[in-house]
């Protein structure tokens, strides 16, 4: 799989989503709601990048422009070499293929009236992967997928309210997984499971992305979580991409002032480290990204922000070889 990595599958160059926000009876336009606003960044072929940041930064809107579930406000989305940004509506089907999703909460993702086999199994039939007056395929490949993700194929006639939390989320999996993709976006997929559960998730995600060939983007709120399974991090904070580099540097040479305030807060199980480290809290809360501060978004909570920080947005830079801040401190 190391081979696939010197492969670009998936580029977003300058995204933004912008929700317009309307008054009175006539929905007379009185703002935009600037939830993602110029983000930029690359994902190789097999490789898992992580997103993370606070919530309501922009993390799920960013997962579902790239997938056209939102038509982007501008910028280009490219998919093995192809803008998909501009698709009409009649192309984006071949494309829901290649590109799944596995959403957060595995209580309302799932139809309670369908069975778990027919959750499954109804990609394949939109898709046409098998041949429609062939029970025997269709029955035959959603065993597969549900042994493929750890479950019993004797449960398929089960509904949802019949599993546990992570065995829906499993069935979550084996849903994105039914049309064969080659990027699957994981929007949070274990923050709803208990903790036990969440580790036997992440190890699945890993095995099948080895087996499999998989690329992730996986959005997380949880940077110890995201550091077990992501190659790079992308750490964002109200619509922009403050820091990318591989997770490694990310934890051990923080360099953006907001992702030393979130690895300060992630707690470590050492109580002689734990003592000894310093905890950064940040003053203030997150502006509104209907009227975001000028300059740096961040300057108004940054202890080391100066007057300059007003003056311009920062641009994402390198200050390594892998390594991309957004910051003039820096």
């Amino acid at each position: 799989m190391n081979s696939m990595l010197n492969d670009i599958l998936l580029e977003a160059k300058n995204l933004k989503m912008y929700f317009p926000m309307t008054k009175g009876l006539l929905k007379r336009k009185v703002a935009d709601v600037k939830a993602v606003d110029g983000v930029s960044f690359k994902i190789k072929r097999g490789e898992t990048l992580g997103l993370v940041g606070e919530s309501g930064c922009g993390k799920t809107t960013v997962g579902r422009c790239l997938l056209r579930l939102y038509n982007p406000t501008a910028g280009q989305i490219y998919f093995e070499g192809e803008d998909i940004s501009k698709l009409p509506a009649n192309k984006i089907r071949p494309l829901r293929r290649k590109m799944q999703l596995i959403f957060q909460d595995p209580y309302g993702s799932l139809d309670p009236r369908q069975s778990a086999g027919s959750i499954v199994g109804e990609p394949l039939l939109i898709h046409h992967l098998v041949k429609t007056n062939s029970y025997g395929d269709y029955r035959r490949r959603v065993s597969e997928l549900f042994a493929t993700v750890g479950l019993d194929p004797s449960m398929v006639g089960r509904y949802p309210h019949e599993f546990s939390g992570g065995q829906r989320q499993r069935i979550g999996i084996a849903r994105a997984l039914s049309c064969d993709p080659s990027f699957i976006i994981c929007d949070e997929p274990i923050s709803a499971l208990d903790v036990s559960i969440q580790a036997q998730i992440i190890n699945l995600l890993q095995e099948l992305q080895e087996k499999l060939g998989l690329t992730y983007l996986f959005i997380a709120h949880d940077l110890s979580v995201v550091r077990h399974i992501s190659n790079r991090v992308a750490v964002m904070y109200l619509g922009h991409i403050v820091e990318i580099t591989n997770w490694r540097e990310l934890y051990d040479n923080p360099l953006h002032p907001y992702t030393k305030a979130l690895l300060s807060a992630v707690p470590i199980p050492d109580p002689v480290v734990e003592s000894s480290r310093e905890r950064i809290v940040l003053k203030g809360d997150v502006p509104s990204p209907i009227n975001p501060p000028p300059g740096c978004n961040f300057h108004p909570r940054c202890p080391i922000a100066i007057p300059d920080c007003r003056q311009a947005i920062p641009p994402l830079r390198f200050i390594s070889a892998d390594h991309e801040v957004a910051c003039i401190r820096v």
